[in-house]
């Protein structure tokens, strides 16, 4: 396998292929087949009505079993209960069932699906299989990719269950149900001419996301600027700041920094 470019929301290689990279949600590509991706997720959030700060530690380990297939797992950690511990994990899988690439182009669809476990209490509305609740979730995801530039949208269904035997979804069961929606942009900034995979890659993208509960109606959209710098094409930092802009949904802690720290190993299998 060549040397790969990575470009914050892309990824191009020597031969001229192309991978996005986003921070809030996932695009339609796949990591590189026969490779792992190890990261670490931050997320420092300011809890509404008080001075916690609600901070949650997700480590992920993801496999790139086929060029059409990946396979992630997490574990969940976070401080909501006065003590730093481990509240669950979840498994992720994406499978890619369109490709449309040309030289610095393409556009790609692809299907995924999340089972989560979290044993946490469950403090608000909004439902979320990163971190918060039991359940599952699945939908599609297409991205387009437009030389330095990329452009993605998502759609999907959430289901909410028990967090365990102890803390039940209190909500009701008709709005243990959501949609989620989003829309990603990105643009490589740095370089301006590339020369070799050295070079570090800066890039800029804004994300919007927004839930919509498919029983009571009430939502949230958020919007996430993030600055993205990409080392010897092997490494990434994500430094994002989410900020909700718009809800009728109860959250505990919508506002705040993300930061992602991963690595990549090629062609390990």
């Amino acid at each position: 396998m060549g040397k790969f470019i990575l470009t914050g929301f892309l990824l191009l290689s020597i031969s001229g292929k192309a991978q996005e990279l986003f921070s809030m949600t996932e695009p339609a590509s796949n990591i590189a087949a026969r490779s792992f991706s190890i990261r670490v997720d931050n997320s420092i959030m300011d809890e509404i009505n008080s001075s916690k700060i609600n901070y949650h530690l997700i480590p992920e380990l993801a496999v790139g079993i086929s060029k059409k297939l990946m396979l992630r797992g997490s574990v969940f950690f976070s401080n909501r209960t006065k003590q730093f511990k481990n509240e669950g994990g979840g498994i992720y899988a994406k499978y890619r069932f369109l490709s449309n690439d040309a030289v610095q182009k393409h556009f790609r669809m692809a299907a995924f699906g999340t089972m989560s476990f979290n044993n946490s209490d469950i403090h608000q509305e909004e439902i979320s299989m990163n971190g918060h609740n039991t359940g599952f979730e699945a939908g599609v995801v297409a991205t387009k990719l437009l030389h330095k530039i990329a452009l993605s949208s998502s759609v999907s269904i959430v289901k909410a269950l028990d967090n365990g035997k102890n803390n039940k979804f209190t909500y009701g069961l008709n709005n243990s149900k959501a949609l989620n929606y989003s829309f990603s942009f990105g643009k490589l900034i740095l370089p301006k001419q590339y020369r070799d995979y050295r070079q570090t890659n800066i890039n800029l993208m804004v994300e919007t996301l927004s839930q919509v509960n498919t029983g009571s109606g009430k939502y949230y959209v958020d919007i996430a600027p993030t600055v993205q710098l990409i080392f010897n094409s092997e490494s990434r930092i994500d430094l994002s700041y989410r900020k909700q802009i718009s809800s009728n949904l109860l959250r505990t802690a919508p506002n705040g920094f993300f930061i992602r720290v991963e690595y990549n190993l090629f062609n390990v299998f």
